[in-house]
């Protein structure tokens, strides 16, 4: 079985834990404490879509929202073949953390692949319209979930496992 290292990085409580225990369990609490240091989850892909093969794992690293850009000067970060960097859709503020965050992963460990996930959709409504800055509007790697009602949370992490080894990484 091919396992492959995939880094979930975003600010404190944009629900990153929320996210993996999603895929993991489907399904979704609200009474996770912080995750302190890191996290680890095991997820197996489907073979599907096709380019996946059935051997193929994940080992999701949930870490800390504390580490910030600190990430990438820890011994965390060794080895990721790809991160799911994560922003709170209603706290627009952490979509400049996550831009931030996709600079200093691809600073870091160039040609690794990463996938920005705007996460809590479920939060917006026509009263508070989801306005994101232009770089992440104009991103082809851009997913909008919510790990509450699960949409396109499996979507975010088969498309990375699909990248990753399309890439040969």
């Amino acid at each position: 079985m091919s396992s492959h290292k995939v880094m979930l990085l975003g600010e404190i409580g944009v629900g990153k834990t929320s996210l993996v225990r999603r895929l993991i369990d489907d399904k979704f609490a609200t009474d996770y404490g912080p995750t302190t240091g890191v996290d680890l989850y095991h997820y197996n892909c489907p073979a599907d879509p096709p380019d996946l093969p059935e051997d193929t794992s994940l080992v999701i690293w949930d870490t800390d929202g504390d580490f910030g850009e600190n990430i990438f000067r820890h011994a965390y970060i060794t080895g990721a073949a790809a991160a799911l960097i994560v922003g709170d859709a209603s706290r627009p503020h952490t979509f400049e953390t996550m831009l931030a965050l996709a600079d200093g992963f691809e600073a870091s460990l160039p040609g690794r692949p990463f996938s920005l996930v705007i996460n809590k959709l479920d939060l917006i409504t026509d009263d508070t319209p989801l306005i994101l800055p232009e770089a992440l509007a104009n991103s082809d790697r851009l997913f909008r979930s919510s790990a509450k009602t699960g949409a396109n949370v499996k979507l975010a992490f088969d498309d990375t496992a699909a990248t990753i080894l399309r890439r040969g990484l």
